[in-house]
C-alpha cells in the first residue's frame, strides 16, 4: 500500500531520442502527484547509477516517465524486478513486444486483429534499394508508411508520396532500427484509444480523433500546441465508436499489457478501423492524448497521475 509519505521515484528522461519529451512528461506527473500531497521526486534515468540512487533516496515504487528506449523496451522494468521495486504500467515482455512495432505485428496478426498490411524488413536483408523500392511500389503503391521498428514519438517515420522518397526513408528509418516496416497506408481518420485497468477491468476512455493542420501527425504535430485538432469524444456514432474501443481491448489483451496504455488505430472511409501500434508509457504533456480523454470523463491531471501510481505493481 502507497502512503503520502512514502518516496516516489519518478524515473524520467535518460539515453532516449525522446528523453526530452520524457522529461516535460516526468516533471508533470511528478507536479501534479505533490498537489495530491504525494513526496514524488523527479530522477534522472542513468542507468548504471539507477538502482544506488533509488536506494540512497529510500524509493518506495517507481512512477515510470521514460519513453523509448529503457523505458518502453524492457529494460527498465527487468532491472526493477530484479530489485524488487514496484513500477507503474506494464511488465518485461508486454513492454518489449510494444516497442518493437514488427513484434507488435506478428501478435496482433496471430490474433487475427486488423492491422494494415505491411512487410517486415530487417537492416542485413534488405539488400538493394532499389530493387527494394521496386517491390515496396509494386506491393503498396504511393503513399506508403515506412517506419524504424523501434522508436516512439513519430521518429523514424516517413510518408513517401513519391518513389524517389522510397530510398532516403528507407535509410532514414534503418538509421534507428535493425528493423523496419513498410505498411500499406490506410486512408481516414487516426484515432486513439487510451485503456485504463481498475480492478482487473479493461476500460477504454473515450475516442480522440486526431486531426494534424499539417495533414501528417509527425513529431511537430504531437509536440507543437495549436499544430493539431483533437475532437474528443470523437464524432463516431455509437456502433463505430465501439468497433475501435472494442479492437483497442482486444489489442490491449493479447500484447498483456497492463495499467494504463494507450492504443492507435486508423479508421478508413468504409468504417473499419485497423490497429497501429501500442504506447505503454503514454505522453503526459499538456498537449497530450491519454489526460485529454481522462478529462472527457471528468477525470483530472492529478487524479489521473494517482490513478496510475496506486496501480504500481
Amino acid at each position: 500500500m502507497i502512503t503520502k509519505n512514502d518516496v516516489i521515484a519518478v524515473v524520467l528522461g535518460g539515453p532516449s531520442s525522446e528523453a526530452e519529451i520524457s522529461r516535460v512528461t516526468g516533471g508533470a506527473i511528478a507536479t501534479a502527484l505533490r498537489e495530491k500531497g504525494y513526496n514524488a521526486k523527479e530522477v534522472e534515468l542513468v542507468p548504471d547509477r539507477l538502482l544506488a540512487t533509488l536506494h540512497a533516496m529510500n524509493a518506495k515504487v517507481v512512477f515510470n516517465a521514460v519513453h523509448g528506449k529503457y523505458g518502453e523496451d524492457g529494460r527498465l522494468q527487468s532491472i526493477l524486478e530484479a530489485a524488487g521495486i514496484p513500477y507503474t504500467g506494464c511488465g518485461v515482455l508486454a513492454s518489449a513486444v510494444s516497442m518493437d512495432k514488427s513484434a507488435t505485428k506478428r501478435y496482433l496478426q496471430s490474433a487475427g486483429i486488423s492491422t494494415p498490411r505491411c512487410l517486415i524488413i530487417n537492416k542485413r536483408e534488405a539488400g538493394d534499394l532499389a530493387a527494394l523500392k521496386a517491390h515496396i511500389l509494386e506491393a503498396f503503391g504511393l503513399p506508403v508508411v515506412i517506419k524504424a521498428a523501434t522508436q516512439g514519438s513519430s521518429i523514424g517515420v516517413v510518408i513517401p508520396k513519391e518513389a524517389e522518397e522510397i530510398e532516403p526513408a528507407l535509410k532514414e528509418a534503418f538509421s534507428y532500427s535493425e528493423n523496419v516496416l513498410v505498411e500499406e497506408c490506410i486512408k481516414g481518420k487516426e484515432l486513439t484509444v487510451a485503456l485504463m485497468e481498475e480492478k482487473g477491468e479493461i476500460k477504454p476512455l473515450p475516442v480522440i480523433w486526431i486531426a494534424p493542420h499539417s495533414g501528417a501527425y509527425d513529431f511537430h504535430s504531437k509536440y507543437t500546441k495549436g499544430a493539431t485538432d483533437y475532437h474528443c469524444p470523437a464524432p463516431l456514432g455509437e456502433e463505430i465508436t465501439a468497433h475501435v474501443q472494442g479492437l483497442a481491448v482486444a489489442a490491449y489483451k493479447v500484447l498483456g499489457l497492463s495499467g494504463v496504455a494507450r492504443i492507435d488505430v486508423m479508421l478508413d472511409e468504409r468504417g473499419q478501423g485497423y490497429v497501429l501500434e501500442a504506447n505503454t508509457v503514454p505522453g503526459m504533456t499538456a498537449t497530450s492524448l491519454v489526460p485529454k480523454a481522462a478529462a472527457a470523463v471528468g477525470i483530472s491531471f492529478p487524479d489521473l497521475c494517482e490513478k496510475i501510481l496506486l496501480s504500481a505493481k
